[in-house]
């Protein structure tokens, strides 16, 4: 490790080997364990140095706790790792450094894996720490992990968002980095990364799930309070539903019933937005006086216009569309229930709760591994939906499809959902069978991988 030597300088620059002490004992401590002692001890001195409390090098020591023994630090965390605009040409090698220090105190606590069984004190601390890299990376706590990256209002999407495009701070072009590591150059592109950081955030939190003795927890108040529920949690409490009893099983139902909340408040309204439909084109405007369109009208009729009488004759009137597309009458979703789409088990049953509770709008509801169940009666419901699951085992797709066939009686007022990840123990067959729908022309359906 050497230092950098800056132009216009006579030696290196303080900041620069500053800067570099911090990356590598975060990258000791994820890959060397043999080279931390050394590192400890300088990084230890650069922290004071540049006056930030010692708790950032504690690895016992969650984001949480720093904050609030530092209540100043808060808001440096919030989208401490989108990259900023070089707006004088140089560089703050000073900040670079203050920014270095926050930065590996989250890399650390949400990437550094400590073997052992998980407590739910742990798995809570980790919940956290992960916020808390959420929110450097400009997304909403849980936004990653959830999926959700990169739209709608979130901060990492498009439009304002911090880390997305648009007027975002982390839209390329050249700036400084938030490490440091930018040399004025391009930036991270931050709306290529963060996909690919949410499913490693899932599988890191899933991997501690499974090394919680959840039983256990779960059949202590004290304990499951403490729990948050996220995807990877109720996954393996419906995996272990049935091995469940009394406190234990409530306090299961619990956690599952506020996650299901809890997303369906943010499904809702997406949902609610999308209903009222677009405008459907295809339908002739009515002519009548309410939806004429004077702007259009006057601006198609500008040849018209006679200069000399300083009139302007119309020959045609322009109408606004008003006829908009409605829901379909039926919606008939099909979900597969295998191991490998329990996330996509649990949205649908919360969406399609979501549409049976809108006016004239008949939702049916199919789950099916190597059997098929129709958990129309429960749709409206998706906790109790959910519990009815049985999660697990092969695909076979034809035999919800024997199931799905009969319920399409309208075909012009009737959509079909299937989503699956279509490893079919009989895929010819299945596909046959939608081709042959597709073919009869028998409704609008929707295949989803």
């Amino acid at each position: 490790m050497s230092g950098q030597t800056i132009k216009g300088t006579a030696g290196p620059d303080p900041d620069e080997n500053r800067r570099q002490v911090l990356y590598w004992r975060l990258l000791a401590r994820l890959f060397d364990s043999e080279e931390q002692a050394s590192l400890e001890s300088a990084s230890l001195a650069v922290v004071e140095d540049i006056g930030l409390p010692p708790a950032l090098l504690d690895p016992g020591a969650s984001v949480d706790s720093v904050v609030q023994r530092h209540p100043e630090l808060a808001a440096e965390f919030d989208g401490l790792m989108t990259p900023g605009p070089d707006e004088d040409g140089g560089r703050d090698r000073a900040a670079e450094v203050r920014r270095a220090a926050l930065a590996s105190k989250v890399l650390l606590n949400v990437f550094a894996r400590e073997p052992g069984t998980v407590t739910a004190e742990q798995l809570a601390r980790w919940q956290s720490d992960a916020g808390w890299l959420e929110r450097a990376l400009g997304c909403r706590p849980g936004e990653l992990r959830g999926g959700r990256a990169g739209g709608g209002t979130g901060r990492a999407g498009g439009g304002t968002g911090r880390a997305g495009g648009g007027t975002g701070r982390a839209g390329g072009g050249q700036g400084v980095s938030p490490t440091g590591t930018g040399f004025g150059g391009p930036t991270p592109d931050l709306s290529r990364l963060i996909p690919e950081i949410g499913p490693e955030l899932g599988s890191i939190e899933a991997g501690l799930v499974r090394r919680m003795r959840l039983r256990e927890v779960l059949a202590d108040p004290a304990l499951a309070s403490r729990l948050t529920p996220s995807m990877s949690l109720i996954e393996q409490l419906l995996r272990d539903k049935d091995n469940l009893s009394g406190v234990a099983l409530a306090n299961a139902k619990s956690l599952i019933r506020r996650y299901v909340d809890e997303v369906t408040e943010v499904l809702r309204t997406q949902v609610e937005k999308s209903t009222v439909g677009e405008l459907d084109r295809s339908v002739p405007p009515k002519r009548v006086y309410r939806n004429l369109d004077i702007d259009r009208t006057i601006w198609k009729n500008l040849v018209n216009w006679d200069p000399e009488e300083e009139r302007l004759y119309v020959d045609r009137l322009y109408y606004r569309h008003t006829s908009r597309k409605t829901t379909p009458q039926r919606l008939i979703v099909v979900v597969d229930q295998s191991g490998s789409m329990v996330d996509s088990m649990v949205n649908c049953t919360i969406l399609a709760s979501i549409f049976a509770g809108l006016p004239k709008v008949d939702v049916h509801l199919i789950a099916y591994d190597t059997q098929a169940l129709d958990l129309t009666p429960w749709a409206h419901d998706p906790f109790e939906t959910l519990l009815r699951t049985q999660l697990g085992g092969g695909t076979d797709g034809t035999v919800a499809m024997a199931l799905a066939q009969p319920k399409i009686a309208e075909p012009r007022n009737t959509v079909v959902v299937w989503i699956s990840d279509f490893f079919e123990w009989r895929t010819d067959e299945l596909f046959e069978s939608m081709a042959a729908i597709h073919r009869s022309g028998r409704s609008s359906s929707r295949w989803v991988r």
